[in-house]
C-alpha cells in the first residue's frame, strides 16, 4: 500500500511528523502503519553522514527495507533526509513497481531553525555543525512540478499537518502506471542474458580504457549508448566490476525486452551509483 516519504533538512521535525501520521492512521484506519528510518536501524547519523560510502549503504540498507514493507494492505512511512533528488527517483521507481501511490512531506524549516534544535538535543542525537552544514549545503528541495516528487505537501513547524489531503493523496488516487524499465517480466531467453553480460562488459572496459587519457570531469563515451559516462573521480576495475554484478543482478528481475537500451541503462545506473 501507500508510501510517505518524509523530506527535510536535519533536524526539521520529520520524526514529529511521521509519528503523528502514524497515529492519524493507526485512529482512523485499519491497516498497519510502519515507521521504516535511520531510527528504527540504529543508524548512529553523525558516524554514518560523514562518511560518503557509510552513507551510501545505508540508504541502500533502507531503500530495501521499504521495498520489504510495501504490500498491498499496509502503509509504509520512510522517515530520513531524503535529500538527494536522484534517491527519490528511486523511490519513485519502486513504488511504480509496486503499482502504489505514494506523496512526498516536506518539513521546511530554515538552517538557523534546525541548527537551533540540533544543539538542543541530547549529545548523542547531535549532528555536528560541520556535519550540520554540509548536510544542509547538499539538500536538494522537492519541486512538484517533479512527478517523482508529487503529491507534495510542504509543512512549517507551526502547521497542521492536512491528515485528510494526504490521505486523499493515498487512497484516492490510482497508483501511477508501471513502465517497461520497472514492470517486472519473466526472463524470455538466454540471448537476453547473453546481452546483457556482453554490453554489460563492453561498457566496464571503454570506462576503463578511457580513464587513461582521462580527468575527472571529463564526459567518457561508450559503445551503443547516448549516454555519457560523467568521470568524477578515477575508479578502479574491482568498484567497477561490483557495480556491474548489482546491476546485472537488478536487470535479471527487471528485464528490457529492447536490449539496445542497455548500455543506456547501465550508464545512468553508474552515473547514479558514483555521484
Amino acid at each position: 500500500m501507500p508510501l510517505i516519504v518524509m523530506c527535510g533538512y536535519p533536524c526539521s521535525g520529520k520524526t514529529r511528523r511521521a509519528e503523528e501520521l502514524k497515529v492519524y492512521f493507526e485512529q482512523n484506519t485499519e491497516r498497519k502503519v510502519h515507521i521504516v528510518g535511520d531510527r528504527a536501524l540504529g543508524v548512529d547519523k553523525s558516524d554514518v553522514y560523514a562518511d560518503s560510502q557509510k552513507e551510501k549503504n545505508v540508504r541502500a540498507a533502507l531503500k530495501a527495507e521499504v521495498e520489504r514493507k510495501v504490500n498491498k494492505d499496509d502503509i509504509v512511512i520512510f522517515d530520513s533526509l531524503n535529500y538527494i533528488k536522484g534517491y527519490r527517483y528511486e523511490l519513485f521507481c519502486l513504488i511504480k513497481h509496486a503499482q502504489t501511490p505514494h506523496c512526498l512531506v516536506y518539513c521546511l524549516t530554515s538552517d538557523e531553525q534546525s541548527s537551533s534544535w540540533n544543539t538542543n538535543r541530547d549529545a548523542a542525537e547531535q549532528y555536528t555543525q560541520d556535519l550540520f552544514d554540509a548536510l544542509v549545503l547538499r539538500f536538494e528541495a522537492p519541486d512538484s512540478r517533479n512527478r517523482w516528487d508529487s503529491p507534495l505537501f510542504t509543512i512549517l513547524k507551526d502547521d497542521t499537518l492536512p491528515y485528510e489531503a494526504i490521505s486523499d493523496a493515498l487512497f484516492k488516487r490510482k497508483a501511477p502506471p508501471p513502465n517497461q524499465s520497472t514492470q517486472s517480466q519473466p526472463l524470455s531467453s538466454s540471448s537476453f542474458l547473453y546481452e546483457l553480460d556482453k554490453i554489460t562488459q563492453d561498457v566496464l572496459t571503454a570506462i576503463f580504457n578511457a580513464q587513461k587519457t582521462s580527468v575527472p570531469g571529463d564526459l567518457i563515451s561508450v559503445p551503443g549508448a547516448t549516454e555519457k559516462m560523467e568521470l568524477t573521480r578515477s575508479i578502479n576495475m574491482a568498484e567497477l566490476r561490483k557495480l556491474r554484478r548489482q546491476f546485472i543482478s537488478y536487470s535479471k528481475m527487471h528485464p528490457t525486452e529492447n536490449t539496445g537500451q542497455i548500455s543506456n541503462m547501465f550508464v545512468q545506473y553508474l552515473n547514479k551509483s558514483l555521484h
